[in-house]
């Protein structure tokens, strides 16, 4: 039989167990009521501030690019200068982090944020006065940091480089991003602007407001377990989803043609016009080639007078050019005989009497002679036998009264509602009825295409920014058959007497341009005035000219239209100058039978022999630029698959152990951006148009990083 054996615990034993126990407790209470700190909180503040932070990802927002790939918006990193002035910053007397020598830091900083030395020092020597709670005693206090504005906000990455270059003790800066227009005051209203509002951009105007949701993008955001300090807390798990970015957006807009349209309106802004606008269109496809409107603004200073864009949002009584299309109305509807005489100068139209421009008339002259002198009473006769009925059918049918849907916000549609005699024979030639710019290119289109309208556009394509998706495509659109081919060879004849000169009274002639074959009508209306009538004086006009060249096959629109302009041959001057700039740089010429937009389609020329792709381009009447002196192509712009008109430069970067400066003479701004965004080299321009000249001698070895230098000017003005 086994003993049970008895273990036996020691009373002291057990009184160090619960004494041992007892001050665990005591421990713990002493820890919860906050008695130990971690970085300088109590346990239960460290706890609360130990937390789930989601931080956003904010997408970066789409490019807007030309026909060509040329960026026209972006977004851009852009900094804020900021001075620490709080001296305890500095722990080594040898390396400052403060602010040190403020005089000679304002005299260094001056030129580059385009501030005052002076300005820039009274912010350095800035003072923060804080008082008691009763305001009893107040001390003046050196702020932990200023900024140095308004000349050191939103600065380029390049202005900040040359910052740095300084090394000036204390200054730093506050990084983020912000919307940028290369071009500065080119394509403002189509562009428009994007606005930063809660860290993320909006679009407000133009195209960048119309395809706000396609440029935006989608967010995307980290979670994690943060320390007191925000920190993300090592080794704990995080969550993030990436974010996406915008859509790309390209447009119609061909930079050469945007170049000559603003310089037109350029031209046009020598008269102070109220406003103004200048289009060059493709009569073949609809596709804006460029649009400028005045007054203008710069996108990236948003210096704007109006925020309606004149192309689309404004109305206005057209005047004489709309007799293009009252009388191919009377044309279609069989009671158009050109030969037929009437009697010029003025009619009585109910308790009204119609005059001609000039007053008096041209005595008894025949249809087609009227409308080369731009005659109000040969159209008003025209109009009257049609009938309203016909006249409001032909004119809504041509989209007078209805918007295009064009891609930009805040299109007009106009208004065409004509009802008594005096009325209709008024709206005959374009006065009591309201169109927009983008209407009259829309109906111009029928002059082209055997009286098919087209619908006119300015975005190409939406294209995803991260895998080149196509989204979307725009593509040549017709309306509807408006008119029949007769009828506009009959037109086409008569607008080139116009400007050719086809009767004595012609009222178009100062608008001929040689070997160009343009054929068109002038248009002068009266302004209504708000008190009911309209204003008085010859100052008091809208001006405009409406054409197509060449006349034997339209290939081109332009269009100019100025509301009281104070020199009218600027008009002229205008057009003649976008006609000659047009037609040279698409190889347009009546003399030489060349009236064709022949286009070539780019191809990937990357590891190809270089000798072997620059001539096959030249063979297809491309410029190839050879970057280098390799024997293999390494880049190339534009990319494959873009279509350009012959005669353009095809950029071919070789891999070469040097490259020399090119003679870049006359080339283009867009040209130059390209060559020098090839070879990693800073460039700055003044002037506008061609190149002039430049700062870097031809056959000078280049290096990344250089400057050059380009002044620019109109090129075939």
């Amino acid at each position: 039989m086994k003993k049970t054996r008895v273990i036996k615990i020691s009373p002291i034993f057990i009184i160090i167990v619960v004494f041992i126990f007892v001050c665990i407790i005591i421990k713990l209470t002493w820890i919860g009521l906050g008695n130990v700190k971690v970085n300088n909180q109590t346990l239960t503040a460290f706890a609360k501030s130990r937390d789930t932070r989601k931080r956003t990802l904010y997408a970066k927002r789409g490019s807007i690019y030309s026909k060509s790939g040329e960026i026209l918006a972006k977004d851009v990193n852009s900094y804020t200068v900021i001075a620490y002035l709080e001296p305890s910053r500095t722990k080594d007397p040898n390396k400052p982090y403060h602010v040190v020598d403020k005089e000679k830091t304002a005299e260094a900083l001056s030129p580059i944020i385009n501030m005052t030395k002076e300005r820039i020092l009274s912010l350095l020597n800035t003072k923060i006065e804080t008082c008691n709670e009763d305001k009893t005693t107040c001390v003046k206090t050196v702020p932990y940091q200023v900024e140095l504005g308004p000349g050191g906000r939103g600065i380029t990455e390049l202005t900040k480089d040359q910052i740095d270059a300084l090394d000036l003790p204390g200054i730093d800066f506050i990084a983020s991003t912000k919307r940028y227009y290369p071009n500065g005051d080119f394509l403002s209203y189509t562009l428009g602007y994007a606005k930063k509002i809660n860290d993320e951009f909006v679009g407000e105007m133009g195209v960048e407001l119309y395809y706000n949701d396609e440029l935006t993008g989608e967010n995307g955001y980290i979670e994690y377990q943060s320390d007191p300090y925000g920190y993300q807390i090592t080794s704990t798990p995080s969550a993030e989803k990436t974010s996406v970015s915008g859509n790309d957006v390209y447009l119609t807009i061909d930079d050469n043609i945007q170049m000559f349209t603003e310089q037109a309106m350029n031209i046009i802004d020598e008269g102070n016009p109220e406003w103004a606008i200048g289009v060059v269109a493709n009569a073949k496809t609809g596709e804006i080639l460029g649009v400028s409107s005045s007054p203008s603004f710069n996108n990236n200073e948003l210096n704007i007078k109006s925020y309606y864009d004149p192309f689309v949002s404004y109305a206005y009584e057209p005047g004489s050019t709309l007799k293009i299309f009252s009388f191919m109305a009377a044309m279609d509807n069989g009671i158009y005989n050109g030969s037929e005489t009437y009697k010029s100068g003025f009619i009585q139209v109910d308790d009204a009497k119609i005059r001609d421009w000039n007053n008096y008339g041209w005595g008894t002259i025949t249809y087609d002679e009227g409308f080369m002198g731009s005659s109000n009473v040969a159209a008003s006769n025209l109009a009257l036998k049609l009938g309203r009925a016909k006249l409001m059918d032909y004119y809504t049918n041509l989209g007078f009264g209805s918007k295009t849907g064009i891609n930009l916000p805040n299109e007009t549609s106009g208004v065409v509602n004509f009802k008594y005699n005096t009325e209709i024979a008024s709206a005959s030639f374009g006065q009591g009825v309201t169109v927009s710019g983008i209407q009259m290119v829309q109906a111009l289109t029928t002059l082209a295409n055997k009286g098919i309208m087209l619908k006119p556009y300015i975005v190409s394509k939406v294209v995803n920014s991260e895998t080149g998706e196509l989204i979307f495509e725009n593509k040549r659109t017709e309306v509807r058959q408006i008119s029949n081919e007769q009828t506009v060879n009959k037109m086409l004849g008569l607008m080139r007497g116009v400007v050719e000169g086809g009767a004595k009274m012609a009222t178009g002639t100062g608008y001929y341009v040689k070997g160009m074959d343009l054929v068109g009508k002038t248009g002068t209306a009266e302004i209504a005035s708000s008190s009911g009538g309209y204003l008085s004086g010859s100052y008091n006009r809208v001006r405009s000219f409406a054409g197509v060249f060449p006349g034997q096959d339209p290939q081109v629109i332009v269009y100019i239209a100025a509301s009281k302009i104070s020199n009218a041959n600027l008009v002229k001057e205008a057009i003649k100058s976008l006609v000659k700039d047009v037609g040279t740089y698409l190889n347009i010429n009546n003399e030489t039978n060349e009236t064709e937009l022949s286009t070539y389609t780019t191809k990937s020329y990357l590891n190809k022999d270089v000798k072997t792709v620059s001539e096959s381009l030249k063979s297809v009447g491309m410029k190839p630029i050879v970057i280098g002196e390799g024997n293999k192509v390494i880049k190339q712009y534009p990319s494959q698959n873009v279509e350009m008109n012959l005669n353009n430069k095809i950029f071919l970067l070789t891999a070469s152990d040097k490259y020399k400066m090119l003679d870049i003479t006359s080339w283009s701004r867009s040209e130059v951006q390209t060559y020098c965004k090839l070879l990693n080299i800073d460039v700055n321009f003044t002037g506008y148009g061609y190149v002039k000249s430049y700062t870097i001698n031809k056959d000078t070895e280049l290096t990344p990083n250089m400057s050059l230098e380009v002044e620019l000017q109109p090129k075939f003005n």
